[in-house]
């Protein structure tokens, strides 16, 4: 029986994993920072702070995975690139490895992000494109990612899963594409940027299924998880407002992008691809649709929470 724990299984990515990992046959134990959710599918669920050492030693010992698909760091929309936690997250990450070597642990996949390479580039390549991260975030990330597909425990196979632009049902409400859905469901205009950058966005769901295959493949090292479509953030919002029949309710240029926001950032999708033999099953606009008919349904909710 392959057992897997899964950290920060209760969050975006995380979340929609579980499934996949049923698909797989595999023993879940997922781990929740606060509340654990109410346990609908076949999960094991734990209560644990990753940033105790002795805690997450401790639950390693007792669960002895064979395999970890780590997902949890911190990340409040608007503090989480310039945040001092990002340090902590980093060792925290490498506690945790060590710790899951210890266990007998035998494939560990982690998830890395875009902001680790110089973003000039535009065009971000495993091999080939520098990292040059200017943010605490992006600096964390990569000291992780040193360890973790540079120099990895003995007799630990492992990978790092770099995630470039990801949408979907329960993403925070202050990000574009729900930012965007809620202001036109309100009847309200939706105010953007020029909106011209170029990047490749990919639902939650393929997102989770990507890592899902990589855990399974066996490929070492890093791994852009992307979809291999490049598409202008203006494009992404029109088909928001089209899906939801206010096609005149965007007005772009009432926002001032964020300094140094490269115009171009997309993947080289050439080893999820092929090595890992994975594509993505939603298009761009099935992927809106889907998300749409999510906020749709849980925004009252949503609302009544706040």
């Amino acid at each position: 029986m392959k057992r897997v724990l899964v950290t920060g299984a209760s969050g975006f990515i995380g979340f929609q994993s579980l499934p996949y990992l049923i698909a797989r046959g595999y023993e879940i134990h997922a781990i929740a920072h606060r509340n654990l959710p109410r346990n609908e599918i076949d999960v094991r669920w734990h209560q644990a702070d990753l940033l105790d050492s002795g805690a997450v030693r401790a639950l390693l010992a007792k669960v002895a995975p064979s395999h970890l698909l780590h997902f949890a760091w911190y990340a409040e929309p608007g503090k989480y690139q310039q945040s001092e936690k990002n340090s902590e997250w980093s060792k925290a990450g490498i506690e945790l490895l060590q710790a899951f070597a210890a266990s007998g642990g035998q494939r560990a996949v982690f998830a890395g992000t875009c902001f680790e390479y110089d973003l000039s580039y535009g065009y971000c390549s495993e091999a080939s494109t520098p990292c040059v991260p200017n943010t605490p975030y992006g600096v964390g990330k990569f000291a992780l990612a040193g360890f973790v597909a540079g120099s990895p425990p003995t007799g630990v196979s492992t990978a790092w899963g770099r995630v470039f632009h990801l949408f979907g049902p329960g993403e925070h409400p202050k990000r574009l594409v729900p930012s965007v859905s809620l202001s036109l469901m309100r009847g309200e205009t939706a105010h953007c940027t020029h909106a011209r950058q170029v990047r490749d966005f990919m639902h939650v769901d393929d997102v989770a299924s990507a890592f899902v295959a990589l855990l399974e493949s066996g490929v070492e090292g890093i791994v852009n998880i992307g979809s291999g479509d490049r598409v202008a953030i203006r494009t992404l919002v029109l088909q928001i407002a089209d899906l939801l029949g206010r096609p005149d309710s965007i007005v772009f240029g009432s926002i001032s992008p964020q300094v140094n926001d490269p115009s171009l950032l997309i993947p080289d999708i050439s080893r999820l691809r092929d090595e890992v033999e994975w594509t993505p099953r939603l298009r761009l606009r099935d992927g809106l649709a889907c998300t749409i008919d999510w906020w749709r349904m849980n925004r009252t909710r949503l609302r009544t929470e706040a």
